[in-house]
């Protein structure tokens, strides 16, 4: 399961990487408005990595927080996009609410003695 989880969450980085430094044409679009998106697929990014990776969570929030600033500046680079400070706090709050979702499942399921691992 652990292996699903983590070429899952791979992929989803590369479409949010995609999404952020591709063509802005190709990026998709919704009714959330450009914070609501950035908070929506950041989020499911600390979501995928947290489950994915949940023994060294905390270090991989920090990787998951710089990979997103380091996104945010390559758009210097990509033409028709520009990096902003805003998208950056939004990403970043959302990735570790991601984490923080996470952390707070496996702590109930611990609390609670459910069983996360197949018997």
């Amino acid at each position: 399961m652990t292996i699903i989880l983590r070429i899952t969450a791979w992929l989803l980085a590369a479409a949010v990487t995609f999404a952020t430094v591709g063509p802005a044409s190709l990026r998709p679009h919704s009714h959330l408005g450009q914070d609501g998106e950035h908070a929506f697929a950041f989020i499911l990014v600390g979501l995928a990595f947290g489950l994915a990776y949940n023994v060294n969570r905390r270090r991989t929030a920090v990787v998951a927080v710089v990979a997103t600033g380091v996104l945010e500046l390559l758009q210097f680079w990509a033409p028709g996009r520009h990096a902003r400070l805003e998208d950056f706090i939004v990403d970043a709050l959302a990735v570790c609410a991601g984490f923080v979702v996470t952390a707070g499942v496996d702590w109930a399921t611990r609390r609670l003695g459910w069983s996360t691992t197949a018997a």
